[in-house]
């Protein structure tokens, strides 16, 4: 008879518990952004998911997406608050995350990150910035932010 070889199983995972958690947070939104409810249901839903996962972060991370949110409430009122998976996020009128805060906790990261997407109008020359890195927020970094939020959306 001859020997039949088993395949060693990879010792390590493709994705993290974390990115796992993401992609399912992601795809739970995609559901209910399909799902059929007024434009001013699904806008509360997405402010209340918005703010319930700041409400869920500790520490500097709530605190810094606490912040960043009010700013974009007041500098960029046309974008729409929400979650991207799971993260708080601030869409475009095509429901398309603009700008969004990765919580250091989500990812079990060194910092947090104001991140921004192809979308935002922050282009400077041919290379500019599109995320940033925050451990705790100054009065001069809000500053920053009121800058790169405002020019994110044009």
């Amino acid at each position: 008879m001859a020997e039949t070889t088993k395949k060693a199983e990879p010792s390590h995972q493709a994705f993290s518990a974390e990115e796992r958690a993401a992609m399912k947070a992601a795809a739970a939104e995609a559901k209910k952004a399909a799902r059929k409810a007024s434009a001013e249901e699904k806008a509360a839903e997405a402010l209340a998911d918005c703010l319930a996962s700041i409400e869920a972060m500790d520490g500097d991370d709530r605190a810094a997406a606490e912040t960043i949110h009010a700013i974009v409430l007041e500098h960029a009122p046309s974008l729409q608050p929400r979650t991207w998976y799971g993260m708080p996020a601030y869409a475009g009128a095509d429901g398309k995350a603009v700008v969004f805060f990765q919580p250091a906790g989500k990812f079990k990261a060194r910092y947090a990150t104001l991140g921004f997407n192809d979308s935002a109008a922050l282009d400077e020359g041919t290379m500019w910035a599109t995320s940033f890195a925050i451990t705790k927020l100054t009065p001069a970094d809000e500053k920053l932010i009121v800058d790169l939020i405002t020019r994110s959306v044009g």
